[in-house]
C-alpha cells in the first residue's frame, strides 16, 4: 500500500468562502426523514435514514455526441452535434453511528430521457469492448452506490478503519473526487485506515474504481489498483497543509475488464504522483484567500493512441495550480473577485521513449476548468477569472472566464474524461490530433451559474456557458466539410434532501 496526506483526514475542514462556486451546503440539515423520527425518539438519534431527489436538464450546441457518426466537439456542419435530454438521480440511505462502529448502504438509481449519447461509442476502439447505445453514459438504473462499515473512535484511539464501496474525496477534488455533477458519480471499492494526532492526520487507502453499466450490477474493475496516503496538518499557523502520494496500478487488461464500461477505463500503466497543497483557512487573512498546489508524476504508462509506441514509457509529467481572491466584506452582495492559474504537463515528443502529460486521475474536473466540460487537467493551460456575488442569504451567483491554451502542441486536446481528442496526427484538416504546427490557442469560456435556497430540503439552480473557438480548434476543422463554430450551454437543476 502507499502513502498520502489529506484535508479530510482531520475532517471536513472549510474552505475559503467563494473559492469554488457550489450549490449553498446543507450538511447541517440532517434531513426530513431524521428531523422527524428523532423528534418522534430519541433512539432515532445515532439512525440516519434519507436521501436526495436531483433531476437537471442540460442543453447542448456544438458537442461532439459519442456514437453519431462524425460528431465531434466544435464542428459546424456535416454531422450533428445538438444535444438536449433529462437526468434524474436518486439516492436513497440507512446508517447507523455508535461511539465505536458504524455503517451506511446508500442506493441510486440514475435516469435519462432523450440523451442521443451511446452508454459506450467504443470511439477510438477498444479491443474485447462492444459498442452500446443504451439510455447513454450517465444511466444507470439500480446501482449499489455505498456500502460501509466503520470501527473505531477517533477521541479514544488514534487509529479508524472503514471498509466497503465508498465515495473517496481529497483536497479540492482535483486529483480525486465524488465527481457529484455527474448522473451516476464515482465510488471506490475500498479499504481505508486513518491515523490521527496533534499533529497531523493521515488516510491509507487501496481500492479500485467501480464500473458503471446499466442494467448489470456494477463491479469494480479488478486489474485497475489505486492506492494512497494522503495527510493533512493544521500545523502551519492560518494554513491547511496537505503532502500526498498516489499509485495507480492497470495491467493491460484493464481497459477490457467490462464489455461496455460507461466511464472511461485505463490502459496500462504503473503511476506515482507525490504532491503538496497549501490553502488558506476562511477568515484568518481577513478578505484574502490563496490555494498553491504542486504535483510531480512517475512511473511508467502505455498510450492507446492509434500511432503511438507500442512499448511502455517512462512517466514524468506534472501540474501546478495558483488561486487567490478577494472578498469585499462591507459591500453588498459580498463580492469575491478570484484568479487561478491551472497548469497539466503535455508530451513535447510523442514518438520518444517518455510520456509527460500529466495523468488527472480521478477528479472532479467540473467545478474547475470550465462548467461546460471541454477540458481536464491534462496538456492545458487555463487562466480563470471569477466574480462570486451573495445577493441575499438564499442567493449566489458566480460569473467566470477562462482563457485555454494547450501547453504543448505536439500532444493531443484531451476532453474532460482525459481521453485525447483524434489519433496520433491525421490529415489536417479532418479532425483532431497532434498537429505541432497548429496555434496552441485553443479558444475561451464564459459561465454563469446561480443558485437559490428555496427551503432547507430544496435548491434551483441554473446556468450558461459559451466557448469561443479559437485557432487551434478552427485549424483542426478547417476541412470545408466540417468547419468550426462556438458551443453553448444551458442547465437548470432541482435538488430536493429528505
Amino acid at each position: 500500500m502507499t502513502c498520502a496526506l489529506s484535508v479530510t483526514a482531520l475532517g471536513q475542514l472549510p474552505v475559503p468562502a467563494g473559492a469554488v462556486a457550489t450549490p449553498v451546503s446543507t450538511s447541517s440539515f440532517a434531513g426530513l426523514v431524521n428531523d422527524h423520527f428523532r423528534q418522534q425518539n430519541s433512539a432515532f438519534t445515532n439512525w440516519d435514514f434519507g436521501g436526495s431527489v436531483r433531476g437537471r436538464f442540460e442543453v447542448k450546441d456544438g458537442y461532439g455526441i459519442p456514437g453519431v457518426p462524425g460528431s465531434l466537439d466544435f464542428r459546424d456542419h456535416g454531422a450533428d452535434v445538438d444535444n438536449d435530454y433529462l437526468l434524474e438521480k436518486i439516492r436513497l440511505r440507512a446508517g447507523y453511528t455508535d461511539p465505536w462502529w458504524s455503517a451506511l448502504v446508500e442506493g441510486e438509481s440514475s435516469l435519462a430521457q432523450s440523451d442521443q449519447r451511446w452508454a459506450y461509442a467504443n470511439n477510438p476502439p477498444v479491443a474485447g469492448t462492444v459498442g452500446k447505445k443504451g439510455d447513454g453514459p450517465e444511466a444507470d438504473s439500480i446501482e449499489l452506490h455505498q456500502a460501509i462499515v466503520g470501527v473505531g473512535n477517533l477521541k479514544e484511539l488514534p487509529l479508524a478503519l472503514k471498509v466497503g464501496r465508498m465515495e473517496m474525496s481529497y483536497g479540492d477534488e482535483r486529483l480525486i473526487g465524488a465527481f457529484g455533477w455527474n448522473n451516476i458519480g464515482r465510488t471506490f471499492d475500498a479499504a481505508n485506515v486513518r491515523w490521527q494526532n496533534d499533529w497531523f492526520g493521515v488516510d491509507l487507502f487501496a481500492s479500485r474504481p467501480v464500473i458503471p453499466q446499466n442494467g448489470v450490477f456494477d463491479v469494480p474493475n479488478h486489474y485497475d489498483f489505486f492506492s494512497g496516503c494522503y495527510a493533512t496538518s493544521l500545523k502551519i499557523p492560518k494554513n491547511i497543509f496537505d503532502v500526498y502520494f498516489l499509485a495507480r496500478n492497470a495491467s493491460a487488461q484493464a481497459a477490457a475488464a467490462m464489455p461496455s464500461p460507461q466511464f472511461p477505463q485505463p490502459s496500462a500503466r504503473d503511476l506515482y504522483t507525490a504532491g503538496l497543497r497549501l490553502k488558506s483557512q476562511p477568515g484568518e487573512f481577513g478578505p484574502w484567500d490563496y490555494a498553491l498546489e504542486g504535483a510531480y508524476q512517475f512511473g511508467s504508462f502505455l498510450d492507446p493512441r492509434a500511432g503511438a509506441p507500442t512499448q511502455r514509457l517512462d512517466q514524468s509529467s506534472y501540474m501546478m495550480v495558483i488561486q487567490g481572491g478577494y472578498t469585499f466584506t462591507e459591500t453588498w452582495a459580498r463580492p469575491r473577485l478570484g484568479l487561478e492559474y491551472s497548469h497539466g504537463s503535455g508530451d513535447s515528443n510523442p514518438q520518444d521513449n517518455r510520456h509527460e502529460t500529466f495523468e488527472n486521475l480521478f477528479p472532479t474536473n467540473h467545478k474547475f476548468y470550465g462548467y461546460m466540460d471541454f477540458v481536464s487537467l491534462e496538456n492545458i493551460h487555463d487562466i480563470r477569472a471569477s466574480l462570486s456575488l451573495k445577493p441575499t442569504s438564499k442567493l449566489n451567483v458566480t460569473i467566470e472566464g477562462h482563457g485555454f491554451w494547450l501547453a504543448d502542441t505536439h500532444d493531443s486536446f484531451y476532453n474532460v474524461a482525459g481521453v485525447a481528442r483524434g489519433g496520433a496526427g491525421p490529415t489536417p484538416g479532418t479532425g483532431y490530433g497532434v498537429n505541432p504546427g497548429y496555434s496552441s490557442f485553443v479558444g475561451t469560456e464564459l459561465d454563469v451559474v446561480a443558485t437559490y435556497t428555496v427551503a432547507r430540503f430544496a435548491q434551483v439552480e441554473v446556468g450558461f456557458g459559451h466557448f469561443f473557438a479559437g485557432d487551434y480548434i478552427q485549424q483542426s476543422l478547417s476541412n470545408p466539410n466540417f468547419g468550426s463554430q462556438d458551443a453553448s450551454f444551458v442547465y437548470a437543476q432541482v435538488n430536493l434532501n429528505f
